[in-house]
């Protein structure tokens, strides 16, 4: 007693280098949760931005139509299509005699804007564009091409929602957040605005007429049409260029658009319309333009008025107001708002100079205002996050299609496989060689197993097969060795040893295990009594030097342990039929495994570079030539974690130890021969179905709560019961391979939602741990021992 409670002490004051590697990963842990946490929340925040940009997140496509116009000056029904508001009066102006005023909707467009900039530009003609936010950041650079072009632009609102549905904070955000876009895209802001769904300032109703007195009180300018060309009901070409043309030589704000849907007509209509209306003596300019030319004609009228004494034709046709009041180019020019308000939020006011920052003011674009400051640099920070959410969803949902289909067809791989191993293996004729029946070692590691150890070695002892039990206690600090040698079982050897870790202790038994069969089996691990029997028949076959058994969970009576049983049932033991065939089995369970002793030292025996020797000792032997195949009839069992935080520990530490094992062994898949079987067939299957797909695979749980929240709730979750009725016939399957009741199986679909969660994320943050270099220990989980004599548990 007092030589154990030294040493105890020479290890506080010395930690052994597994204590200080498991310090050193404990201290790592929390940035690499945190980190993982980020990408996640990147990943979310990428989504919703995507989403935003296609109206499918906090989208409204509510239109109101055939609403009162009561409330609404009559003045502004029979006026212009240019509304401005001057010191609170809200004012129309028309569009100047035999002038027309080209305005485009939604776009920019990749398919169409930059054609019909081209048609402008072989035309010599400027056209006002009203531009959506979410298609501005979308699509940058052909915005920034429409500016230098010489044409102007207006805001047609972020999302393309009816304004008059949407509560002043709405309406804000939604200018403000085109203006970012375009501050982004071409390096200004504008004071000209469209609303979307409106047409002509007769159809402004009650509930629009509001809206439109808030606009021009944040200083913008609302333009209407007097003319539509309704080319977006495609009715032909000669249809749009006759109901775009204004009659009786009025001038006109005249309706195209560029975007939002099939434009083909509208290209080819537009140098027709161009080419007819000069010939009748029309000229084509922008709203700013349009407001410039009426100033001026006013001008002219007053100051022919004053030298000749006549009074000139002051009709609507004449580029006149609806009420006098001053003019928003002058407004412009002296460095305010159109109509002398102040500026929006989000939009800088003029500076009294062109976009460009030339020192004459550009009439035609005279909208227009040099983004500067915080305006400038969110904006380009919007267009640079848009840009990632284009091209991040995109490639995402191609992948995870790619990652579907895999799943599919693994799982289709899995259950012809799965039913071939069965009937194979279940023949009457089937053998694998003469039976085997000499005596073998069972090799029981034990640390701090006080709860557990007296039932596996009681199971062990009722063995029907001749064997030898060597415990080797790593250093239990808990009376483990003392209660093993109590029992005073026969044929039971304790060795102890120095804590060193189970990769030591296993190693330790080989070297004193007697027979050259050994069986590596956990210290919480129960037997049942033909067990070893049936786990060592394989070896009958010279070629085999390992078999793995089958593991089951024994306290399954949890919804954890019901979790993690059909875990069990499903993904190892359907998965291990699978490799079985295609010899090229990755991993023999911890909890029950048999070895040829021979084959053990000649790889070297169970390695300490990884968590997961299992796995490594699995794949060196696959690369030293041996066979490894699944027994299907040995059964073992064990006592699953039970608790969240447990089974967390348990699987970071599994799936951390697999990639440290493939990453070890690397080189196999440039092996040849046998030998290199496992790296042409066994690596790619484990890397892709056992790392990559669910490392990827709580995206499509997050695309499906996405697409059910914001897209098509019906279809989403249809989608979603399409898959999990898929997993619940491959799990029903693998219950009845296994001889399993089918109860259990209820759980699955909350297995899904909330177990599979956590399982995802302990690999993502596996990944990240082994990206970033990480080191782990052995970790101890807490056991109870409930796990006793499996007869009739679970059947």
């Amino acid at each position: 007693m007092t030589r154990d409670t030294s040493a105890r002490r020479r290890r506080r004051a010395a930690p052994s280098r597994f204590e200080r590697a498991g310090r050193r990963a404990a201290a790592l842990q929390r940035p690499r949760v945190v980190l993982a946490l980020v990408l996640v929340l990147g990943l979310v925040s990428v989504m919703l931005l995507d989403g935003y940009l296609r109206a499918e997140v906090l989208g409204d496509h509510r239109v109101r139509t055939d609403a009162a116009y009561d409330k609404v000056p009559q003045r502004i029904l029979d006026g212009g299509p240019i509304l401005t508001s001057t010191n609170g009066s809200m004012r129309t102006q028309s569009v100047p005699k035999k002038t027309v005023v080209l305005t485009f909707d939604d776009g920019p467009d990749a398919t169409y804007t930059e054609r019909v900039l081209k048609i402008l530009a072989d035309n010599d003609v400027d056209g006002t564009f009203f531009l959506v936010g979410s298609m501005i950041a979308r699509h940058p650079g052909i915005v920034k091409d429409m500016v230098d072009q010489g044409n102007e632009v207006g805001l047609h609102t972020f999302t393309h929602v009816d304004l008059s549905y949407q509560s002043d904070a709405r309406v804000k955000r939604e200018l403000t957040q085109t203006q970012l876009a375009l501050a982004g895209a071409a390096g200004i802001t504008t004071k000209l605005v469209r609303a979307p769904y409106s047409s002509e300032a007769s159809a402004i109703d009650n509930y629009s007429w509001p809206v439109y007195k808030k606009l021009g009180a944040m200083g913008y300018t609302s333009v209407f049409v007097d003319t539509d060309s309704d080319d977006w009901k495609k009715p032909g070409v000669s249809k749009i260029v006759q109901w775009a043309t204004p009659k009786k030589n009025k001038g006109a704000s005249v309706l195209f658009h560029d975007a939002g849907g099939n434009r083909d007509q509208t290209l080819e209509a537009l140098p027709k319309y161009i080419k007819k209306m000069k010939a009748k003596g029309y000229t084509f300019t922008t709203v700013s333009g349009a407001m410039a030319k009426s100033a001026a004609q006013r001008g002219s009228a007053q100051n022919g008025s004053t030298q000749n004494g006549s009074a000139q034709d002051n009709g609507a046709q004449a580029g006149g107001t609806q009420d006098a009041g001053a003019q928003a180019g002058g407004a412009r020019r002296s460095g305010q708002a159109p109509g002398g308000a102040a500026a929006p939020q989000g939009t800088p006011p003029s500076s009294g100079t062109n976009a460009s920052g030339g020192g004459a003011q550009n009439v035609d674009q005279a909208a227009h205002s040099k983004a500067t400051g915080t305006t400038l640099y969110e904006g380009k920070a919007l267009i640079a996050a848009v840009a990632i959410a284009e091209w991040t969803v995109p490639t995402l949902a191609v992948f995870l299609a790619v990652v579907g289909v895999a799943v599919m067809a693994r799982f289709a791989m899995m259950l012809v496989l799965a039913r071939r191993h069965y009937r194979q293996r279940n023949k009457r004729r089937f053998s694998w060689g003469p039976p085997v029946t000499r005596p073998v070692s069972v090799i029981v590691p034990a640390y701090n197993e006080k709860e557990c150890i007296a039932n596996t070695l009681n199971s062990l002892a009722q063995s029907t097969h001749p064997i030898e039990i060597i415990v080797v206690d790593d250093g239990s600090t808990d009376g483990t060795k003392e209660i093993a040698e109590s029992l005073g079982l026969p044929n039971v050897r304790v060795i102890r040893q120095e804590n060193a870790g189970k990769p030591a202790a296993l190693n330790n038994g080989v070297r004193n295990a007697s027979y050259d069969i050994v069986v590596m089996m956990d210290g919480d691990t129960v037997f049942e009594p033909d067990t070893v029997r049936q786990l060592v028949q394989p070896f009958a076959a010279s070629d085999i030097g390992a078999v793995a058994g089958n593991a089951k969970v024994g306290n399954r009576n949890t919804v954890i342990g019901a979790w993690q049983h059909i875990e069990y049932v499903m993904g190892f033991n359907l998965d291990r039929r699978m490799y079985d065939l295609l010899r090229c089995m990755p991993t023999i369970p911890g909890a029950i495994g048999a070895f040829r002793r021979q084959a053990v030292l000649e790889v070297g025996g169970m390695s300490e570079d990884t968590l997961a020797e299992d796995t490594d000792i699995t794949v060196a032997m696959h690369r030293a030539g041996w066979r490894v195949v699944y027994q299907e009839h040995a059964r073992a069992w064990t006592e699953a974690p039970a608790s969240l935080k447990q089974l967390w520990s348990q699987r970071y530490r599994w799936s951390y130890g697999t990639m440290q094992a493939l990453w070890k062994h690397r080189k196999s898949l440039v092996d040849k021969g046998p030998s290199g079987r496992f790296g042409r067939v066994g690596m790619p299957l484990v890397v892709l179905f056992q790392i990559v797909t669910p490392v990827f695979a709580p995206l499509i749980d997050l695309f499906t709560v996405y697409s059910m929240i914001f897209v098509d709730f019906k279809a989403s979750l249809l989608a979603w019961l399409a898959v999990l009725a898929v997993q619940l016939v491959c799990a029903a399957y693998a219950f009845r391979l296994d001889g399993e009741k089918y109860r259990y199986l209820w759980m699955l679909p909350l297995q899904q939602i909330a177990y599979r969660q956590m399982m995802y994320l302990v690999l993502i943050h596996s990944s990240i741990t082994a990206l970033t270099g990480g080191r782990l220990r052995w970790q101890k989980l807490k056991r109870t021992g409930e796990v006793g004599t499996p007869t009739g548990v679970g059947r």
